[in-house]
């Protein structure tokens, strides 16, 4: 895989030294697994905050499982695409001293992240209004599936449930068979920035008032955000959304064309780029000029006469030419890639998406950016995710104080799982 990387990515090129962290200082206790808490809790230890996630001794976060299983990370390769920059600490929170600990560490965090079933933080006495006693400006940000509250709060969900449920789903595909889901999860991901976001403007708001608070994010309600504007268009229509395949209902033309080499994809959003597309990409003034294709209505109202016009056009040139013509043009294209094709391409290489970061048993490892540039407080370097308590000790003796003998006693009192008592 080594050699592989340095092939096909960049090397990670670390930030200016000395440079400030967006979140230095802030610390978060994360009690988070899977993907939309510990994803959330990732971008903030990006920006520089410093996260502990406590883990289950042993098994750790059931998101370690996730092929393929790489040995040098302790679990799969998922894992670390939402927990690098992180600390873990394994804390047996059925224990009395394990609970304990975890309280200790709530009193020195700004802000607490969960997403446990509901109900389970607070019979762990872990919940909000008991950590707030011993911390007011507490932070406390849960993520559900259905909210806290009402009568609904008792069902678990995971992405493509939300998918479904939302309308998501019924959306997307082609209108001779059911609506598919997104294989991306995309609701843990944008769940994930909305509960960042949510703990950043908390976190503004207590700087002013030296307040914290509580914050809720439910996985359904982020997928009814992200169907759009779908929802108000069936309100005012009464009409469902009709599954377009890669064309859209409101845009033509929009969708997939085919040259000799390559499929791609192009979107004119205006008549202003349609205009373009027509008299300086396939050189078609005649069509440009046609009064049965001058608004976007008309335009839908024949997308196929008008596909059937481009295709023809694109199939006589590859996939450079095109795009090169577009490109000057002024015309949103590109090509259908696969994520292999994707990550590799010039402008993920451009950007540094995908880089490779020095690892001490396998020579590299990828490493995935956020698409966040701050000008003056750079994205802290990437640090691989954590082994299951791989930092217990360390964070034990920096946040608590506590010395080896204490952290000895802790260990064969259960606060650390039975292997660690058998092992102390």
């Amino acid at each position: 895989m080594t050699s592989q990387l340095e092939t096909d990515f960049p090397e990670y090129r670390p930030r200016p030294a000395g440079a400030e962290l967006a979140l230095q200082g802030i610390r978060v206790v994360d009690f988070t697994h899977f993907i939309a808490g510990p994803f959330a809790t990732m971008i903030l230890a990006d920006m520089g905050a410093e996260v502990v996630k406590v883990e289950s001794p042993g098994k750790g976060d059931d998101f370690r499982q996730y092929p393929p299983m790489v040995a040098e990370f302790g679990g799969g390769a998922p894992f670390i695409w939402t927990n690098r920059n992180k600390r873990s600490i394994a804390l047996d929170l059925k224990s009395p001293e394990g609970v304990a600990l975890a309280r200790e560490l709530v009193a020195k965090a700004d802000v607490v992240v969960e997403n446990f079933s509901t109900g389970v933080i607070e019979r762990l006495g872990l919940g909000y209004d008991t950590l707030r006693e011993s911390n007011p400006k507490l932070i406390f940000c849960s993520v559900s599936a259905y909210g806290r509250k009402g009568a609904f709060a008792d069902r678990s969900g995971f992405d493509p449930i939300a998918q479904a449920e939302s309308g998501f789903v019924s959306m997307n595909g082609y209108t001779d068979r059911e609506g598919v889901r997104a294989l991306a999860p995309v609701m843990d991901i944008s769940t994930a920035m909305m509960a960042c976001n949510a703990i950043l403007g908390a976190l503004v708001a207590r700087g002013r008032t030296g307040k914290g608070q509580s914050i809720e994010v439910a996985l359904f309600d982020n997928a009814f955000l992200m169907t759009g504007y779908a929802p108000l268009q069936q309100i005012f229509t009464g009409n469902e959304p009709r599954r377009p395949g890669n064309t859209s209902p409101d845009t033509c033309p929009s969708g997939v064309f085919k040259s000799t080499d390559h499929s791609f994809f192009i979107n004119c959003g205006n008549t202003q780029i349609f205009q373009r597309l027509m008299t300086q990409v396939v050189e078609l003034p005649e069509v440009a000029a046609d009064p049965a294709y001058a608004t976007n209505k008309d335009r839908v109202a024949k997308r196929e006469t008008l596909f059937a016009l481009l295709q023809e056009a694109f199939e006589k040139q590859p996939w450079a030419h095109w795009q090169a013509r577009m490109r000057a043009a002024g015309v949103p294209c590109g090509e259908l890639r696969t994520v292999g094709e994707a990550i590799r391409s010039p402008e993920a290489r451009e950007r540094e998406i995908v880089t490779r970061v020095a690892h001490p048993e396998l020579g590299w490892v990828p490493n995935v950016a956020l698409p966040i540039r701050y000008s003056s407080t750079p994205l802290a370097d990437p640090v691989l995710a954590p082994r299951v308590g791989e930092h217990t000790d360390q964070v034990l003796a920096q946040w608590l104080g506590h010395d080896s003998a204490r952290i000895e006693e802790l260990a064969q009192a259960g606060a650390f799982g039975a292997a660690a008592k058998v092992a102390a």
